[in-house]
């Protein structure tokens, strides 16, 4: 199957154009970028570039819209009423919203909208309906005082998030920052803005009111910088690169020390020992999930270790199964592998096979960039065998297609060489005995350890990394922690009794 540009619908109107205070706007000095496709070149729209002025005016907008406490005033249940409405217009607009973000970062439409619309809106909903159902407390003090220890919202939230799955990293944030009462400005990445910014048209139909939720694309310098550097914004969630992550904490600090909150790189340990109850069941787990979404999942399970006597049999199952991830249209239902964000990340991964190659990793599946007639910027399925813990391939997150597998004969040179990475955002122990599990779970520096499955998933549990994989937790109800400020009003009582 090809990727035949042919297949492709009309394209719809897109709109890139910015939301502030309710309304499409250009950017103020007129500047705009292309949005381009990677399923085959072509341009989508025009989007605006927006810079310090557009942010200043969308920081201006939600400040203005919190103090007025339109949205920050109104009852959790009224503002639970309007998220529930937020969801379902997300859901009535499923197949629009797929198509927009297959087209715009190049994911499989079949995961489009069976995964990423609908984890948006299941998001949305969650935290719509858990805010009326998070209690403050009263402190255990002496008679003579009564300790109230309350949650507000922390004020104007800026949002910047990824490429890989915009509609997705976007609700992890907006959703828990909107039911706790903030007002948003979003940054969406400049590869793949154009959900975002639907997102915010829906809201705005579900009943959100103007200036609480505002996008504006554009790139990181002009106007991510200024989002994390604004005096007057309270808070800074980001989700993508290390790198970028600490330039986040740094303009965090150098303006008015806003709370921070990173979600980082990964480069996940997937451990399987020879005891591993189905041998089946955890190939198919570590291929499918660092092929799934090409490889661009920050907790994607990029080095496999497998212990030596099992190697070869479970080397020669994973190659097996390679042939069903060849990229193809992703536009095409059957498609389980679409195409790369752009040429710009097409390029790096072809980069990091090279250098795969070249520091001693022996090639044993793909290494190719695909489809090259479409235009399109497709990888094949690639993995490495012979892998070391020192080569750059099992040391640096390449976010695409490319699993390194490493090998191992005992329980603690595993730990060791698992743990030896800046990252701990993910992990995965593969075992049939209940105390290796524990042990191994617990000696490993992740945020989320897999035992016996990989990726399972639930927005009631938390998701975030240890180390260099950032700070705080994205889901459940532990990401109100990130948008709300806790308060203690003491009041002294002189009792006559």
């Amino acid at each position: 199957m090809t990727a035949d540009a042919s297949a492709i619908p009309p394209l719809p109107a897109f709109d890139g154009r910015a939301v502030i205070n309710g309304h499409r706007t250009a950017a103020i000095d007129g500047q705009t970028f292309d949005c381009i496709s990677p399923v085959d070149g072509r341009v989508l729209t025009s989007v605006s570039r927006c810079g310090q002025a557009d942010v200043d005016h969308a920081v201006a907008t939600a400040r203005a819209a919190f103090d007025s406490r339109r949205w920050s005033g109104m009852a959790p249940a009224a503002r639970k009423r309007i998220m529930i409405k937020f969801a379902d217009q997300i859901l009535a607009h499923a197949d629009e919203l797929a198509l927009t973000e297959t087209l715009d970062m190049g994911k499989p439409i079949q995961y489009a909208k069976g995964v990423d619309v609908n984890s948006a809106a299941n998001c949305i909903r969650w935290y719509g309906e858990a805010v009326d159902k998070v209690y403050d407390e009263i402190a255990p003090t002496p008679r003579t005082g009564l300790a109230l220890i309350t949650r507000e919202p922390v004020g104007v939230v800026g949002i910047i998030v990824p490429w890989n799955y915009p509609m997705i990293m976007a609700a992890w944030k907006i959703a828990p920052a909107l039911a706790a009462g903030n007002s948003v400005v979003l940054k969406p990445s400049e590869k793949s803005p154009l959900t975002a910014l639907r997102l915010a048209e829906l809201a705005l139909a579900a009943g959100i009111p103007p200036g609480v939720f505002n996008v504006v694309p554009g790139y990181g310098p002009e106007a991510g910088s200024p989002l994390a550097l604004h005096m007057d914004v309270d808070c800074i969630a980001f989700t993508g690169s290390t790198r970028v992550g600490k330039q986040i904490h740094v303009m965090a600090g150098q303006s008015n020390l806003k709370r921070a909150w990173t979600e980082l790189g990964g480069k996940s340990p997937n451990i399987v020992f020879a005891d591993c109850p189905n041998l089946d069941k955890a190939v198919a787990a570590a291929v499918g999930s660092i092929f799934f979404n090409q490889g661009e999942s920050c907790n994607a399970p990029s080095r496999l270790f497998v212990e030596e006597s099992i190697k070869d049999a479970f080397l020669e199952k994973a190659l097996a199964m390679v042939p069903k991830f060849q990229p193809a249209n992703p536009l095409d239902k059957s498609t389980v592998m679409g195409a790369i964000v752009d040429k710009v990340q097409m390029d790096n991964v072809l980069r990091y096979i090279g250098l795969g190659e070249s520091e001693g990793a022996t090639l044993v599946a793909g290494g190719k960039q695909a489809l090259t007639e479409t235009g399109g910027c497709y990888v094949q399925p690639t993995i490495f065998d012979g892998v070391t813990n020192h080569m750059t391939i099992a040391r640096e997150e390449i976010f695409g297609p490319v699993l390194s597998v490493l090998s191992f004969t005992d329980t603690a040179s595993v730990v060791e060489q698992a743990n030896a990475s800046i990252y701990g955002l993910q992990a995965g122990v593969w075992t049939s005995d209940i105390n290796k599990a524990h042990g191994v779970a617990r000696a490993l520096r992740a945020g989320t350890v897999h035992v016996n499955q990989y990726d399972e998933d639930d927005i009631t549990v938390p998701f975030g990394g240890f180390k260099q994989s950032g700070v705080g937790r994205d889901k459940s109800l532990h990401a109100f922690d990130k948008y709300t400020e806790v308060k203690t009003t003491w009041i002294r009582i002189d009792s006559p009794v």
